[in-house]
């Protein structure tokens, strides 16, 4: 069954992210320059306007907030102070997509707004030191890893693929990239990981949500009322509760549903793992 968590006219939501700690879901509106924060508890979905474009918003172990922000990363400290971790601005690139690994890093994605493919994804230490890891990216997005924490996945949404890498957890290294599969309905988006090291991808103009095995055969197809859907996660007390955010922008017409850009939620499709907390 699939539930409307928030019914919102969002125009591209996005990144969407269990807080455990306070039993929220955390999500932004990149092009609304919004980060929302949706307690299912009380139903109400508080949101903080920020000055740029946000492509992921992520619990610090702190207190606080760590945002990939259009020009580079910024923390929110729980008082509302924000201060650049770091700054990379550059014409025609904002940044996209995040994800925390096991060990407290922050990878970040960017994207660029023409058609050249240079965008580009990097590790960026609790500290602030920076590293890009992959480059030369269309649309850096979805960020995973394997519950043993061996394996790490990424999209690149522009190559229509979701890669594999191999993974060390003490080392925030990732190498030997290699396909784990190919999309061919929509673009992939964000995606997720669950418990069995299986992985949930959105798929951005194919209306659904697909589950691809560890050897990336495809072995669930979850069709949504939305046509745009952008990234998932696990949520919800026992990590049960699949959520999915959508995007409104650039439809028109009988493409643009009545659900384009509210957060989706399916109770009880799969079992998730606890997020982790950006160190810095």
């Amino acid at each position: 069954m699939i539930e409307v968590a928030v019914r919102v006219e969002a125009a591209l939501g996005e990144a969407p992210t269990w807080d455990h700690a306070s039993g929220t879901l955390l999500w932004v509106d990149v092009l609304g320059s919004e980060v929302h924060r949706y307690n299912p508890g009380r139903g109400d979905d508080a949101v903080l306007e920020v000055p740029q474009h946000v492509g992921a918003a992520k619990p610090r172990s702190r207190g606080g907030l760590v945002l990939n922000l259009r020009d580079g990363i910024a923390l929110l400290d729980p008082d509302g102070t924000r201060t650049w971790l770091v700054y990379w601005a550059r014409d025609g690139v904002r940044g996209n997509d995040a994800a925390i690994d096991p060990s407290g890093r922050l990878w970040a994605g960017t994207m660029r707004y023409d058609e050249e493919p240079d965008g580009w994804l990097a590790r960026v230490e609790p500290n602030g030191d920076a590293k890009v890891v992959l480059d030369k990216l269309g649309v850096s997005n979805g960020i995973g890893w394997s519950p043993d924490a061996t394996l790490m996945y990424h999209v690149d949404s522009a190559e229509r693929r979701v890669d594999v890498l191999d993974f060390d957890r003490d080392t925030g290294e990732a190498t030997n990239r290699r396909p784990l599969t190919r999309v061919h309905r929509g673009l992939p988006d964000g995606l997720t990981v669950d418990a069995s090291g299986a992985v949930w991808v959105a798929l951005w103009g194919g209306a659904a949500v697909h589950r691809y095995t560890p050897d990336g055969e495809l072995d669930l197809e979850l069709e949504l009322p939305v046509g745009q859907p952008t990234a998932c996660c696990f949520g919800g007390p026992d990590f049960t509760d699949l959520y999915v955010t959508s995007a409104r922008t650039g439809l028109s017409g009988d493409a643009l549903s009545e659900l384009a850009g509210s957060v989706l939620v399916l109770p009880g499709v799969g079992e998730g793992l606890p997020s982790t907390a950006f160190a810095g």
